[in-house]
């Protein structure tokens, strides 16, 4: 029998809302953190919207020796870590130090980073380091820099695959407890909010352009043109439950099932493949369709993928059979950092009893989804699907359960 993984331990940094305790009420209270973008001019750009988190300084969590060599994204990151060793009560000194790992993913990140880079190359000559040779190894920074800063010299390693990462990162995790590592640190904090970053967004074509935040990110509206980017994510503690159980830690749930799944190639006729991921990620979870409560969905806010998406929930639950929530429209697409915010949020609910909004979207019926409105909804909460798609045919899905399901 396969060892149980369960989650001991939240860390959030989201737009809106700094800390787990603050995420969870502004997202209950229809909180957004989208607005224009503050961290640089953007006039010259056709989309100047973005979910930044606000009121966070670096020095007030952090050594002072660390400030000069990371860059935001990083120091998210570390500070999330620690939030999430702290709510899971580890003290990482008094572990094993190959007994944690830390497997984190990485999409949008690093162009912060390599801009500074480029400033240096431009006004300092080529003795730094060029831009793209920082690019290539900073996937690894996040991952290494959690490693270092806490002892940990486990399974390592960084999985990059858009948005659908932060969910195979936790996947790994998973795989690394079940071959005997008792604790992994794992999920994603990505960053990318600068004009490198910008541009290279907006190359997707699938940025919104509209001015007013309140109607700039609609997944599953007949008005949506695109999404709307942030930046965040979340870290999670990731433990064997007989680690957890011997420690007398508490639980938030269980990594119950996963799969992922890669699109046909565009013109094949083929199907896509994110039904087929929910079918195996249910199946690999031994439960059904009708075991869960609620779906978080990927909400691309580009009608064609919101049309695939809904129909892969339509063929595995049925049209209106199941609620369906996308809180992502408080926050903006975190990339990689998305779907851990996701389940970081499916495990709140379980705990709650309660499923977070989905604000500003007035559900196009053609979708035949049970869209959860800009309300929370009151409901047994006891497990969930976490859905998310990457650019170029990712597919990755999650089934989480409740520890007393």
């Amino acid at each position: 029998m396969s060892t149980s993984t369960v989650v001991t331990g939240l860390g959030v940094a989201a737009p809106n809302g700094l800390g787990t305790q603050d995420f969870w009420t502004a997202t209950l209270n229809g909180k957004s953190g989208l607005g224009r973008i503050r961290s640089f001019t953007p006039d010259s750009y056709p989309a100047r919207l973005a979910g930044e988190i606000d009121g966070f300084d670096a020095k007030e969590h952090l050594p002072s020796r660390l400030i000069p060599q990371t860059d935001r994204m990083t120091r998210l990151a570390l500070v999330a870590a620690d939030w999430a060793l702290t709510d899971s009560g580890v003290v990482p000194d008094e572990m094993p130090a190959f007994d944690m790992g830390v497997i984190t993913a990485s999409s949008s990140g690093g162009f912060e980073f390599g801009q500074n880079e480029l400033r240096k190359l431009w006004n300092l000559g080529s003795e730094h380091v060029s831009a793209y040779q920082s690019f290539a190894w900073f996937y690894a920074v996040n991952s290494g820099q959690i490693s270092i800063r806490n002892g940990m010299k486990g399974p390592s390693g960084v999985m990059v695959s858009d948005q659908a990462g932060g969910l195979d990162a936790v996947a790994q995790a998973r795989r690394q407890i079940r071959k005997g590592t008792n604790l992994v640190v794992t999920g994603s904090i990505d960053a990318s909010i600068c004009p490198w970053g910008w541009v290279a967004q907006l190359a997707s074509g699938r940025l919104s352009t509209a001015e007013d935040a309140e109607t700039a990110y609609l997944p599953f509206d007949r008005r949506s043109g695109g999404h709307v980017p942030g930046e965040g994510g979340a870290i999670l503690v990731t433990e064997s439950a007989e680690s957890a159980r011997e420690r007398g830690a508490r639980t938030y749930g269980e990594v119950a099932g996963y799969a992922a799944t890669f699109d046909p190639r565009p013109g094949s006729g083929r199907e896509p493949g994110l039904r087929r991921a929910m079918e195996f990620a249910l199946a690999d979870a031994g439960m059904t369709a009708g075991d869960v409560d609620v779906v978080f969905a990927d909400a691309a806010a580009i009608p064609e993928l919101d049309r695939i998406e809904a129909e892969a929930i339509n063929a595995v639950f049925g049209r209106e059979s199941v609620p369906v929530t996308a809180p992502k429209t408080m926050t903006g697409r975190l990339y990689s950092g998305a779907a851990p915010l996701d389940l970081a949020t499916a495990f709140l609910s379980m705990k709650q009893g309660v499923v977070p909004p989905t604000v500003n979207v007035n559900a196009d019926p053609g979708h035949g989804l049970d869209l959860v409105g800009p309300e929370p909804r009151t409901m047994p909460v006891r497990s969930a699907m976490v859905v998310a798609r990457g650019h170029a045919g990712f597919n990755s899905v999650m089934v989480v359960r409740s520890a007393e399901s």
